[in-house]
């Protein structure tokens, strides 16, 4: 990862996020980098819900397990599953109470706006 792709844009980053601040450009970097090389496509399942279907590699899921694992240590109102749905396929739904659905909001919003064209 180089300097260029780090985003010092934390508008999406809640409150309750426990990561310390000086190492919140670089979770930001990885996810950018991970929506942009996997999301292949989103869908709003509800208000709490959401749901990001992925581009099936297995370097991919490796990579949304790792991601997401250390996501929940610092945010743990957030609830992800990954799941197959064939060699090219994998979904990865993003689940927080009502009470984080504006953090919600801005992932989705950030997934698709930095997502490669298809």
């Amino acid at each position: 990862m180089s300097d260029h792709d780090i985003t010092t844009d934390e508008s999406w980053v809640p409150d309750a996020c426990t990561l310390p601040t000086a190492e919140r450009p670089l979770r930001l970097a990885e996810f950018d980098q991970f929506f942009r090389a996997a999301v292949r496509g989103a869908d709003r399942v509800s208000a709490e819900h959401l749901r990001l279907r992925l581009d099936g590699g297995e370097h991919v899921e490796e990579t949304a397990r790792a991601l997401t694992a250390r996501e929940s240590s610092c945010c743990s109102f957030f609830a992800f599953d990954i799941a197959r749905h064939g060699p090219d396929l994998l979904t990865l739904d993003v689940r927080v109470p009502a009470a984080h659905v504006d953090v919600l909001d801005a992932l989705a919003a950030r997934a698709t706006a930095v997502r490669a064209p298809r």
